[in-house]
């Protein structure tokens, strides 16, 4: 009798694909299987080391499987060639060297990926105010003397004193002995590096002669995305900017899970915050290539998150974050020195990192506001950074509320069985006929609709791969309008023998095909259902801040972040993420919490205004509030059970529709009399 080969489950991060394979395969056959775009020039021969992965240590619950570097086989002598010949970490192997032994959880560095993630976040300083915490004072001295019996940093500081009016200099110790070395070595002609922005001015870098550059780091970290801007200080430009997937993926898609594995598992605090550490210090030293520039010159970094990631990133605590009453290690400004929090800057660089709001609204919420200033509006303002963890902001003239919403990673294509997130091939536009129920659509990196001449042709390279968040919103909108879905969220049956091939059976509920092969694309039950969680969670949330501040409805809505930057707003109002408007009031705002972080990195006075403003928040805690349900059981209609949206349901055309809408306009006008 036939023995049957032993097998593995196998989890690809940051993708989320995943397999079952025999035990001996090779980890890029089985990437490869899975569709996990691994690169390997040398197709495979352990020649061009691009193809390397590493494995993710732990108990994964959400995966059902414990990882562990020893699951893989010991390394041979392909792997150990490459060690020699050139460089290989040692949490690093070679995917098509490697084989499967076990249960395994494999990060895909992005450098290994081809045609890696999009990273959708830009940032300009166009307007800016230019004013340092960082100033470079160029110093030129006299010769010492038998008559001047005057220390050398004495000399600087008296120095400073009369030509920059920086008066009671902070020397730290470790600088003194470089003081006298450098004045030396330039001839008594020096230029100091001197933060501004503590209680006295301390000097932070010394470089012989004259010297001119000063630059610095903007990083909005975010659960799914790390984006990040090196800014010359001196003229306030953009030097160069980069993204990446969050690696901390690998260990939970959403920031509960990441707690989770903090509590489950032994040194997982330490093994999240070192990840995050060197992915920001990669994109670090990708910065400084692209523009090439010196690390010694990089003196400052600004930082936004939210406080699971700020936590994590200054390697604290983040477990009191997961259960009432979510009291967070620090909510004011923090202020280090880079090598105190293992963060690659030049000799004295510091780091900043924002405020947060309260235990679930971060930093990255404060730099939104700060970027936005809504509190200049006659008018009230809503603000909403969607995500993982959505964070919402309202000015209603008076006030500023705030609160955030667990809305999870569904609506930026996880856990949605066509889902993935936005990169080259994944579909980002997508329109329904009504008559035919066909989808036609777009996909990144092609302008072409799939229904177009020459569409099969431009996207050859990355082929269509699957729907990224902005899509998500789309079909779910475009199905109810096809009658596909009903306003509960219910696919229905095929109607006759054409649609059979579009409305298919999946055990007791149908799925739409969207693509039928090359790949199979479809929207099942369950994904609908994720959507309507996802998009109910963040209303419910709107709706709470909204009656704090006894307003029925909203004009200005403002859609902050990646995710919030590329759906298009009539859609998201179709499927009732935000409450109702016009659609040509509801608008996308960018990476807002990246222009906060570049606003308080090139002028230091906004942190001291941040600072204070936040303490001015009126935190709302939707966790504790008794009408959240209710509003959120209402928003699982799409795109409202209870509340009429008659501005989207006119711009729709969406008569049809009537059921499970209700359409009495109740409370219509401001605020409540």
């Amino acid at each position: 009798m036939e023995k049957t080969a032993k097998k593995a489950k196998i989890v690809f991060q940051p993708s989320g694909k995943s397999g079952q394979f025999a035990v001996g395969t090779p980890v890029l056959n089985a990437a490869r299987q899975l569709g996990v775009n691994i690169e390997s020039v040398c197709g495979g021969r352990g020649i061009c080391g691009r193809c390397q992965i590493s494995v993710a240590e732990g108990k994964f619950a959400k995966f059902g499987l414990e990882s562990s570097a020893q699951n893989l086989s010991p390394m041979g002598a392909i792997e150990k060639r490459y060690g020699e010949l050139r460089t290989l970490d040692a949490d690093r192997r070679l995917s098509c060297a490697a084989k499967i032994d076990g249960d395994l959880v494999i990060d895909v560095p992005a450098a290994s990926i081809i045609a890696g993630q999009t990273i959708r976040k830009d940032g300009s300083t166009a307007g800016m105010i230019r004013n340092s915490a960082i100033r470079l004072c160029y110093v030129e001295l006299e010769k010492p003397d038998l008559h001047t019996p005057v220390g050398d940093a004495d000399r600087l500081a008296n120095a400073l004193a009369k030509d920059f009016f920086i008066k009671d200099l902070k020397i730290p110790f470790e600088l003194l002995s470089k003081i006298q070395s450098t004045l030396v070595e330039a001839d008594w002609k020096i230029t100091l590096a001197v933060d501004l922005s503590g209680e006295r001015p301390e000097l932070i870098a010394l470089y012989p002669d004259y010297c001119e550059k000063l630059f610095g780091l903007a990083v909005d970290i975010g659960s799914t995305t790390v984006a990040a801007h090196l800014v010359d200080l001196m003229s306030g430009e953009i030097l160069a900017s980069s993204g990446r997937a969050n690696p901390q993926i690998r260990f939970g898609e959403d920031l509960m899970s990441r707690v989770s594995y903090v509590m489950m598992n032994d040194g997982g605090q330490e093994i999240l915050t070192r990840t995050i550490r060197d992915a920001i210090n990669e994109l670090t030293d990708e910065l400084l290539e692209k523009s090439g520039q010196d690390i010694s010159h990089v003196l400052e970094a600004v930082y936004v998150a939210n406080p699971v990631m700020q936590h994590l990133f200054l390697g604290l605590d983040p477990t009191p974050l997961g259960q009432a009453p979510f009291n967070p290690a620090v909510s004011s400004a923090v202020r280090a020195g880079a090598h105190e929090v293992g963060i690659k800057l030049g000799d004295g660089g510091k780091i900043y990192f924002l405020p947060i709001i309260a235990g679930h609204v971060g930093a990255d919420a404060a730099a939104v506001i700060l970027s936005q200033r809504p509190s200049k509006e006659k008018d009230p303002v809503l603000l909403v950074d969607v995500g993982t963890n959505a964070e919402i902001i309202l000015w209603d003239g008076n006030q500023i509320y705030a609160a955030s919403s667990p809305t999870g990673p569904a609506l930026e294509g996880a856990e949605i069985s066509s889902g993935q997130r936005a990169a080259p091939g994944a579909i980002e536009r997508i329109r329904i006929n009504k008559e035919t129920l066909q989808a036609r659509y777009k996909v990144i990196g092609s302008e072409l609709w799939s229904n177009e001449d020459g569409f099969e042709e431009a996207t050859l390279a990355n082929g269509v791969t699957g729907l990224c968040g902005s899509a998500i919103v789309e079909v779910i909108g475009e199905m109810l309008l096809a009658g596909i879905i009903s306003v509960s969220g219910i696919i229905r049956g095929p109607k006759n023998t054409v649609e059979e091939n579009l409305l298919v059976a999946n055990g007791r509920t149908f799925s739409y095909i969207v693509q039928n092969e090359n790949p199979h694309l479809a929207i099942t039950q369950n994904d609908v259902r994720a959507i309507q969680l996802a998009k109910s969670a963040l209303y419910a949330g709107i709706k709470l801040l909204l009656e704090k501040a006894e307003l029925n409805e909203i004009s200005d809505i403002r859609l902050a972040g990646a995710f919030g930057s590329y759906i298009d707003p009539a859609h998201a109002l179709l499927l009732g993420l935000v409450p109702d408007t016009d659609h040509q009031d509801l608008k996308a705002i960018g990476n807002a919490a990246g222009q906060g972080a570049l606003i308080c990195l090139l002028d230091y006075s906004e942190r001291e205004n941040i600072e204070q403003l936040v303490l001015e928040i009126e935190k709302i805690e939707t966790a504790l509030e008794p009408r959240f349900q209710t509003h959120f059981v209402n928003a699982m209609g799409i795109p409202n059970s209870a509340d009429a949206f008659l501005k989207t349901r006119k711009h729709f055309d969406m008569a049809a529709f009537e059921e499970n809408t209700n359409t009495s306009p109740k409370r219509r006008g401001g605020r409540r009399k």
